[in-house]
């Protein structure tokens, strides 16, 4: 069987991994100063940034619709026997529902709840393309997916509170208190949501060395075969000090950089970093 995997932009897989494993991604819109732009096509993260930085407002995003995507699925179901896409998580955008109103049209269209965001997403979409080239048939890699999904673990760190504060997410107070006290907050995800975990504080590349720390050391449940390092941008020495202790904590046999797109970066702003894996 011929299967196709697509996916939401928000999976933050670089070029080379889209590549390397045929998958093809469908952009969310990206809503600046009153402009829709494609995510990921007429917008990166550094036009939101730049925009955020001149004074403008914080960007936002929408969802895909569904008869976008039933023009999607209409594309690649000529060519494939089946067609597996999966979302970014319902709970973070409507981009599931509307998948699964589109794929009600057609026979051979398969839509997987990733309950995650960023390179979260981006292990499931993975772990679909590899189990459609070992050959399992549709049905069983969306059964198979559906049983892994709760085994993502997606976390990052945040360096700054501004555009969380902008965002309505958290208080002018809690921001201006966390810039002075260098308190930097670790937001996981959690069964399809989003919240705060713990704080660190200090010097950004010490609190990313405790954050990866914390999250790898001593863990016996971690799958070993690949683990993302996903960012907005960030300082050298905080990526170096992820990377170093990915390799002192971790066993993982590929360890893969990407940049954030523009949903995390929306959001997050610069100065965020995450480290996502998968469990046994």
């Amino acid at each position: 069987m011929k299967i196709k995997i697509t996916a939401d932009s928000t999976c933050d897989l670089s070029a080379e991994l889209l590549a390397r494993y045929d998958i093809t991604t469908i952009s969310l819109t990206v809503i600046k100063a009153g402009q829709a732009y494609r995510d990921g096509v007429d917008i990166q993260p550094q036009d939101i940034f730049s925009h955020v930085d001149q004074g403008g407002a914080l960007c936002s995003t929408s969802a895909v619709n569904a008869e976008d995507y039933r023009f999607f699925f209409e594309k690649w179901i000529k060519e494939y026997d089946a067609v597996i896409h999966i979302n970014i998580g319902s709970g973070f955008s409507s981009c599931y529902q509307n998948a699964t109103i589109a794929a009600a049209n057609f026979t051979n269209v398969h839509v997987v709840d990733s309950m995650n965001l960023s390179t979260g997403q981006g292990l499931l979409v993975i772990e679909a393309a590899q189990m459609a080239r070992d050959g399992m048939n549709a049905l069983e890699i969306c059964s198979r997916l559906n049983a892994i999904r709760g085994r993502v673990q997606a976390s990052f760190i945040l360096d700054r509170l501004d555009y969380m504060q902008k965002g309505g997410r958290c208080s002018a107070v809690v921001a201006l208190g966390g810039k002075l006290l260098k308190i930097k907050p670790c937001i996981a995800v959690r069964e399809g949501s989003m919240g705060m975990v713990e704080k660190y504080r200090g010097n950004f590349a010490k609190s990313v060395e405790k954050y990866v720390k914390d999250i790898l050391k001593d863990r016996k449940d971690i799958r070993t075969d690949r683990v993302f390092i996903t960012h907005t941008p960030v300082d050298d020495e905080a990526v170096q000090a992820a990377r170093e202790a990915v390799e002192k904590y971790g066993e993982f046999k590929e360890v893969l950089e990407t940049s954030a797109g523009c949903t995390v970066s929306c959001h997050c702003g610069p100065g965020t970093l995450g480290v996502l894996f998968l469990c046994k």
